[in-house]
C-alpha cells in the first residue's frame, strides 16, 4: 500500500507543477513582448512624468450631453471701456440644444483696441488637430486642410495652431507620428482619443498615455497657476516670438484651460506679450500657452449653419473679431499649409 500511496502523491505533485508552470507562462505572456511593444511605441516616453500628470480615459458618447456652466461676465480692464466689454454672447451652432461657444471683446490694459475672447465648452465639443504641409510638414495627413464635407457637418469652431518649426521650440505628435520630438517642460495642447483637450506643461501637467492622439507644443507656459509667468516684458519682440517689424504690439493669439476644463482663446491686433497673458488670465485660464502671431496667422472662426446637422461653410462662418487677414474660408482652402484645431459637436 505504501508504494501505491507514494506513486499517487508523486502524480498529484506533478500535476500541480504543470498547472503552476502553465499559469506562470500565461502571466509572462501578458507582460512580455506585447506590453513592451506598446510601451516602446509611445512617443515622449523618455521624459519623466510626475504623479500630477493629466490623463484621460476613453468615455462612450453620453446619451445626454451636459454643458459646463456658462462663463460669468468678465470685468473690464479700463475705465470708460465700452459697455459690451466682457459681456458674453453665444456663437456658432448649438450642440444638443446648448450654446457650445461664447465670445466677447475686451480692451487690454492700457489700450483702446479691442481683443477677442472665445470660451469653448469641452463637454459639448470634441477637439481635433489638423496638420499642415508647411507646419508641421511630414505628411501626407488624414486630417489637413481643406476640412472634409463629413467633418463640416459637426464643425462648430476652428482656430490657428502655433509657430512653425523649429521656432516653436517644441514637438509635434499626431496620427501616430512624431514629426518633432516632444520636449519636457514645453507648453502643450493635448488632445485625447475621446476628444477631450487641455493645456499644460509636458511632463508635469500632461504626459504621454495610450489615450493621447495629438500634442502641439509651443514655447513654455505663458500662464501658470492662474497668473502670468514671471519675467514677461511689454517690450519683448523675440523671446515670445519674432514680431513683424520688430515692434512689441502685434497680432498675437493664445489658448488656455479654465478650472472647470473649458478652453479659452484670445487674439488681438496690437498686443504685447504681457497684455496677451493678462487677457488669458481675465478669461479664466489657469494654464495657457501662446499660439501663432503676426497678421497672417491668427484666426478663430465659428460656424452656424441653418440646421443642427448642416454643413459648416465659409458663408455661415464668422470671425471672432474684425480685422483678421484670415477667416472662415481659410480652413476650407487646400492651400492653407499651417496646423489648426477644430472643435466639433460630440
Amino acid at each position: 500500500m505504501f508504494p501505491a500511496l507514494m506513486m499517487a502523491l508523486s502524480a498529484l505533485l506533478a500535476s500541480c507543477g504543470a498547472t503552476l508552470r502553465a499559469s506562470s507562462a500565461g502571466t509572462s505572456s501578458s507582460s512580455g513582448p506585447g506590453s513592451s511593444a506598446t510601451s516602446s511605441s509611445v512617443p515622449g516616453s523618455s521624459a519623466t512624468s510626475s504623479t500630477r500628470a493629466t490623463t484621460a480615459t476613453s468615455r462612450p458618447p453620453p446619451a445626454s450631453l451636459t454643458p459646463l456652466a456658462a462663463p460669468a461676465a468678465l470685468k473690464a480692464f479700463n475705465p470708460g471701456a465700452p459697455a459690451t466689454d466682457g459681456v458674453w454672447h453665444a456663437a456658432g451652432r448649438l450642440v444638443a440644444g446648448h450654446p457650445a461657444v461664447y465670445e466677447t471683446t475686451l480692451q487690454p490694459p492700457g489700450s483702446t483696441l479691442e481683443a477677442g475672447v472665445a470660451w469653448m465648452d469641452t463637454n459639448l465639443l470634441s477637439a481635433r488637430l489638423y496638420s499642415g504641409s508647411a507646419s508641421p510638414g511630414g505628411g501626407p495627413w488624414k486630417y489637413t486642410a481643406p476640412i472634409s464635407a463629413s467633418a463640416a457637418r459637426t464643425l462648430v469652431v476652428a482656430f490657428n495652431g502655433g509657430f512653425k518649426f523649429p521656432a516653436s521650440d517644441g514637438g509635434y505628435y499626431s496620427e501616430g507620428r512624431t514629426v518633432y520630438p516632444l520636449k519636457f517642460g514645453a507648453a502643450s495642447l493635448v488632445i485625447y482619443r475621446n476628444g477631450d483637450a487641455t493645456v499644460g506643461e509636458w511632463g508635469r501637467d500632461v504626459s504621454m498615455t495610450p489615450d493621447v492622439v495629438a500634442v502641439r507644443q509651443n514655447l513654455t507656459l505663458l500662464v501658470d497657476g492662474g497668473q502670468p509667468v514671471a519675467g514677461l516684458s511689454p517690450a519683448d519682440t523675440s523671446v515670445w516670438g519674432s514680431t513683424l517689424g520688430g515692434i512689441p504690439n502685434v497680432w498675437r493669439s493664445g489658448v488656455g484651460v479654465t478650472a472647470d476644463g473649458a478652453l479659452v482663446y484670445v487674439t488681438g491686433p496690437s498686443l504685447t506679450i504681457v497684455q496677451l497673458a493678462d487677457l488669458l488670465v481675465r478669461a479664466g485660464a489657469i494654464r495657457a500657452m501662446t499660439l501663432d502671431m503676426n497678421p497672417d496667422w491668427t484666426v478663430l472662426a465659428t460656424f452656424d449653419p441653418s440646421s443642427a446637422t448642416g454643413m459648416a461653410t465659409p458663408q455661415n462662418g464668422q470671425n471672432l473679431i474684425s480685422g483678421m487677414v484670415q477667416g472662415p474660408a481659410t480652413f476650407f482652402a487646400s492651400w492653407w499649409a499651417r496646423d489648426f484645431i477644430t472643435m466639433s459637436a460630440r
